[in-house]
């Protein structure tokens, strides 16, 4: 059996092991075993899979990131000569061009295999509102798969494709990861393009992209980031936070008796084996926030989305999803401007919150129910799973879904890590790590790297200059065997200098900084001190202060300390070199 994740995929490709005709084959017999999970609404045949194998002997594997890399798409993004349906027949068109990031994801190379079934105009938790079955549960199909991208999930988790993406207004992408065992991730709302996707609430929707693994989740970010054409689409100002030593938001008490006593404690577990610094938050201004995008104003932006179809044919819409909608018909200007005052005075209140943690570690979901359970009680039950994930993308947060353990009736749990707009990169980092997946040295988008050897170190008086803009410590190591210190005559700062052959191994930390603070902190740099680069000790190059050769002049060497902190401790109460 080929294994699809993306590393397991190219590492064949390159040996010639399979071919990318072999692995959509494999994929297909796989689909005829599962069809009983009501994943797919439309498979593409197999002449459209044939032009798409066909390009790739146009494309270099070396320079196309996800060169026959096969993928799913939720059925609310376009692909280009595929029938877009939103889960709803009668609403079905048949689109010219592909959405932004599926064009972006096709020019890398990946091959889409079909578009998957979701609840109806992507209105619902649970992946049953559809007239195309309801999804069923990757682990036990007798259980909901989340919704709405509850087919994507599902054929990431039975290995029908490498990685399928969904979209995400209130949990849509973060709950069908956590009850199926995979991630789920939902980036910073208009990083990733929106063009060509049915909105659900254009001003909240996001694409968002379910795997294996979260190295797989941030190869497809860099594939599908980018701004264009898209009113939604936005730079975003990244930046990070040390994942060594993050700040976790948890909960406790009255907040975590929303879960049944099985994900209470499958969390409690979670957290209780985390070697990091937790604070206890208060919900409730998250819940409060939460409980505005079905009795605030952005019900009335779901009835914007689709306010002539559902006026011309209100019997085409699945019952439930009608009775939720309707209701946007009934609101008020007045209603939209006191619902978007309101929202604005919650978030004031959860970005203090987040001054005091780095990222918010929740439940992806407090409970899962049978697929019998959520037709007996449609509204109840989704109402209920969206707890800790419908305020997400109101306070403008990023969220990302990981695998957290087995509940005792064998399904899955997952916990969600989320984070201030533009923190990613850095919660990819942290879900990595959590996982005990490899974490990338390099600095992450919007982030430099600076190795500093004196004051700034940890503890040193001008730390704080670090610290202020939001910077973090990535590593504390040493340099290269090839460097000579100085103690400038001040006595409060030291000079390093490279000397191939004749230096010694230098302490020195290395510091992530945003990239919009870096010319601020540049500016508090006095000569003869300035920013270039140094070899670390496993040979690495990484920016750093150096000094101008007329810092040795009238200094003091004291390389042989082998730091700033050693001389600092031992020598500059009155020790000299000889």
């Amino acid at each position: 059996m080929i294994d699809l994740d993306i590393v397991s995929l190219r590492t064949g490709y390159r040996k010639e092991t399979f071919k990318p005709k072999d692995v959509v084959e494999e994929i297909r017999e796989r689909i005829e075993l599962t069809r009983s999970h009501n994943i797919w609404i439309t498979l593409l045949d197999e002449a459209d899979l044939a032009v798409r194998l066909d390009n790739l002997k146009h494309m270099s594997p070396d320079q196309h990131a996800l060169w026959g890399i096969p993928f799913a798409i939720k059925d609310n993004i376009d692909l280009a000569g595929c029938p877009t349906t939103a889960g709803c027949p009668d609403f079905t068109y048949t689109p010219d061009s592909s959405a932004s990031v599926v064009s972006r994801l096709i020019a890398a190379g990946a091959i889409p295999i079909g578009k998957t079934n979701l609840d109806q105009f992507a209105t619902g938790l649970v992946g049953t509102r559809s007239p195309y079955g309801a999804v069923g549960n990757a682990v036990n199909p007798q259980y909901i798969a989340g919704g709405s991208s509850a087919g994507s999930a599902v054929a990431v988790r039975l290995g029908l494709c490498s990685f399928a993406l969904g979209t995400d207004t209130a949990g849509s992408g973060r709950i069908p990861a956590g009850f199926n065992g995979i991630v789920g991730l939902k980036p910073t709302r208009g990083w990733w393009s929106t063009r060509g996707v049915v909105p659900a609430c254009k001003s909240l929707d996001c694409v968002s992209v379910f795997t294996r693994s979260v190295s797989d989740a941030r190869i497809i970010a860099g594939q599908c980031a980018g701004m264009d054409d898209d009113p939604w689409s936005r730079d975003i100002e990244f930046t990070g936070f040390n994942i060594n030593m993050p700040r976790l938001g948890v909960i406790g008490g009255p907040d975590l008796e929303v879960c049944d006593s099985a994900s209470g404690n499958a969390y409690t577990q979670f957290i209780d084996n985390l070697p990091f610094e937790r604070v206890t938050i208060d919900m409730e201004p998250f819940t409060a926030a939460a409980q505005l995008l079905y009795e605030g104003p952005w019900v009335a932006e779901r009835y914007a989305a689709i306010d002539t179809f559902i006026q011309s044919s209100p019997q085409s819409l699945h019952p439930i999803t009608l009775e939720i909608i309707d209701k946007g018909a009934e609101l008020t200007a007045v209603d939209a401007f006191n619902g978007s005052y309101r929202l604005e005075k919650l978030k004031s209140v959860t970005d203090k919150v987040f001054d005091a943690i780095d990222v918010l570690l929740l439940p992806t979901a407090p409970t899962i129910f049978s697929i019998k359970e959520v037709m007996q009680e449609p509204i109840q039950t989704n109402s209920r799973l969206g707890a800790y994930s419908n305020f997400v993308n109101l306070l403008d947060l990023c969220a990302l879904s990981i695998p957290a353990g087995t509940l005792t009736n064998g399904l899955p749990f997952g916990v969600t890590l989320i984070a201030k707009a533009g923190r990613d990169h850095a919660l990819l980092d942290l879900a990595a790590l959590l996982r005990g997946e490899a974490i990338s040295s390099e600095p992450r988008p919007g982030e430099f790297h600076l190795a500093v050897c004196g004051a700034h170190l940890s503890g040193q008086p001008l730390n704080q200059d670090l610290v202020t803009p939001g910077g973090y410590l990535v590593e504390a190591t040493r340099t290269s065997s090839d460097y000579r210190l100085y103690a400038l005559p001040d006595g409060k700062r030291p000079a390093l200098v490279r000397d191939p052959g004749c230096g010694c191994s230098i302490e020195v930390e290395v510091w992530s900084l945003p990239d919009h603070s870096l010319a601020d902190f540049v500016r508090t740099i006095a000569p003869p001190l300035g920013i270039g680069s140094v070899e670390l000790m496993d040979g690495r190059w990484v920016n750093s202060f150096i000094a101008e050769p007329v810092a040795t002049e009238n200094a003091q060497e004291i390389t042989h300390y082998g730091g700033w902190r050693k001389y600092k401790a031992d020598g500059s109460a009155g020790l000299t070199e000889d």
